[in-house]
């Protein structure tokens, strides 16, 4: 299970949010580029950025700053927030992203997705509360839940599902395992699990997790990681422990 630790971004700070609350954020870093480096350093082969900014608004406040991430970072990237049109999603390959994040516009876009990811690597954002997909930053609900929406990009040509549980995020409680679990054995796409971690022992869990004789092919991991519950280093060497158990 691959580890993408992540970086929130917000008026160009590296942030988190609580919830999803956009009144409910704390600032960790005012340099992103340091921050990312400090995560390429302690060994991570991914980087999961987000523009808070994009996500609410559409408008790409954080794309210089996405741009000196990419340019600065020897591992690939992986950006969504925002990404509602093909331009958008063209200007961040152009800026060095490796992979595009489509949310909002995946529910009122599906062929958005079905074009991009025909040329390019992509990855469909399923944020959700209490199983039902929101949008626009997580402010509006849909009606839609996160199976059923998985299931229209089954022959899309996506890389993965970025999965999260909305009112997890920033809590450090723990992950929606049985929602993740259940999303696993219904797809055939790869899923990247997102919000809640707090421990070590919340990445063995997934990590653990096989269904249907698949496993998550990845975890997103933030607040755990600025509050120094753990550190890059250490969940990347329970990860490979764990492989390493488990294939003994």
């Amino acid at each position: 299970m691959r580890l993408y630790p992540a970086i929130d971004l917000r008026g160009g700070k590296c942030v988190r949010l609580y919830q999803g609350d956009y009144d409910r954020e704390t600032v960790y870093a005012d340099d992103p580029v340091a921050q990312a480096m400090s995560f390429v350093t302690a060994g991570t082969s991914w980087l999961h950025v987000v523009d808070l900014d994009a996500a609410l608004t559409g408008e790409p406040t954080n794309r210089p700053v996405i741009a000196a991430i990419c340019a600065a970072s020897p591992v690939p990237v992986q950006v969504g927030g925002g990404v509602r049109t093909r331009a958008a999603a063209e200007a961040l390959f152009e800026a060095g992203v490796s992979r595009v994040v489509i949310g909002t516009a995946a529910l009122e876009n599906p062929m958005l997705v079905r074009e991009v990811a025909a040329h390019r690597s992509v990855a469909v954002g399923l944020d959700a509360r209490g199983g039902e997909v929101a949008t626009h930053g997580w402010t509006e609900k849909t009606g839609r839940s996160v199976g059923d929406l998985a299931s229209e990009f089954a022959d899309a040509g996506v890389d993965a599902l970025v999965v999260t549980e909305i009112s997890r995020d920033g809590t450090l409680e723990g992950p929606d395992v049985d929602g993740l679990t259940t999303l696993l054995h219904s797809t055939g796409i790869p899923v990247i699990a997102s919000g809640g971690v707090g421990t070590l022992a919340h990445l063995r869990t997934l990590a653990s997790i096989e269904t249907a004789g698949r496993r998550f092919e990845g975890v997103i991991v933030g607040k755990a990681i600025y509050e120094r519950a753990f550190t890059v280093a250490e969940a990347l060497r329970a990860l490979r422990e764990h492989e390493a158990g488990a294939t003994s």
